[in-house]
């Protein structure tokens, strides 16, 4: 009876490990603070995101409810896909005794595995849902291995 081979993980550790250690931190301020504090680039939040196959298709779901798509930007550069924007207050009028969503800017990077084209790339954002489509990219081999030798001769 012929196995199935399993399919590897190709983007096990490329998520970006900055974008996940600002996750944690955003987390952390917001239980001793009880509020979001206004963020820049250099430490937005990141939103929770899903990444998986369907297929031969990589899809990655941000969630990001409160967003207007005028406030989304999905970029492709050098590999990377950066998912980028910003939730504003839209209540300015309103005095809150708690608020325990996090404002201000978004940031999330997501290396692709090689060979990924922009036009391979289409996004979707509904109901605070964005759906990113990377086509073909699934079936991408993982990290290679790669022979770690000493720089001393061997006698």
């Amino acid at each position: 009876m012929p196995t199935k081979k399993k399919r590897g993980n190709p983007f096990r550790g490329v998520l970006d490990m900055m974008s996940e250690m600002n996750r944690i931190s955003d987390a952390m301020a917001s239980l001793e603070t009880g509020t979001a504090q206004p963020r820049g680039y250099s430490d937005a939040w990141s939103p929770p995101t899903d990444i998986f196959a369907r297929g031969s298709d990589l899809f990655i779901r941000s969630e990001i409810p409160g967003v207007q798509p005028e406030d989304v930007e999905v970029s492709f550069s050098n590999g990377y896909l950066t998912i980028a924007g910003e939730r504003r207050r839209d209540d300015a009028d309103v005095v809150y005794y708690a608020s325990e969503r996090f404002l201000g800017t978004f940031r999330r990077e997501i290396t692709l595995p090689e060979g990924v084209e922009e036009e391979d790339i289409s996004a979707n954002f509904d109901d605070g849902l964005l759906e990113v489509k990377v086509a073909g990219a699934a079936n991408s081999a993982g990290p290679s291995q790669i022979e770690v030798r000493s720089r001393k001769r061997r006698q």
